[in-house]
């Protein structure tokens, strides 16, 4: 069985009894493995699967689960199935990406490292949780009027035109 099939049957095998301390053991990991590179992350993340596993004091199979993750937030995907504990890893992290998907996993131990600032600078991780926040916004389309012109630019008035189409999706939506 691959290391990845390992982590999804792990995944899948969490009841109610287990799933606090597996993600405690999770999170705990991934704060581990996230400090460590951004105290330099200029030295980039690379090396065997097995040494930086060790190097982070996590179980290989957890080790699976961080590379699952960061797959999102790398310039450098691959195909996880086809790593074993022999494999090398090189991670080319795009931080922002990176940041950007913390907060949207809602990953506050992460994306509340206090290195963020310095990696990054204040400015951009603020500019970065400005960007978040403005993904969660739902914006409403304004219609227009029964009498105004349709929004189509057939010159019609929209009551004539749009208008029962735009509300019959409209009650789809409800």
């Amino acid at each position: 069985m691959s290391l990845y099939s390992e982590w999804q049957e792990l995944i899948g095998d969490q009841s109610q009894d287990t799933v606090d301390e597996f993600w405690k053991e999770y999170s705990d990991a991934e704060t581990r493995i996230y400090s460590g590179f951004l105290d330099d992350p200029s030295a980039g993340f690379k090396g065997n699967f097995k040494e930086l596993a060790d190097k982070y004091e996590t179980r290989p199979v957890i080790f699976m689960g961080f590379l699952d993750g960061a797959q999102q937030s790398i310039t450098n995907p691959f195909e996880l199935e086809n790593i074993d504990e022999s494999s090398d890893i090189e991670l080319k992290f795009d931080l922002e990406k990176l940041l950007f998907n913390m907060m949207k996993a809602g990953a506050d131990y992460l994306y509340g490292l206090p290195q963020w600032n310095s990696v990054l600078g204040e400015d951009k991780v603020m500019e970065i949780a400005r960007k978040y926040k403005k993904s969660k916004t739902i914006v409403k389309k304004k219609r227009p009027g029964r009498n105004e012109p349709c929004w189509c630019g057939s010159g019609k008035k929209y009551k004539f035109c749009h208008m029962k189409s735009d509300e019959e999706e409209a009650a789809k939506d409800n």
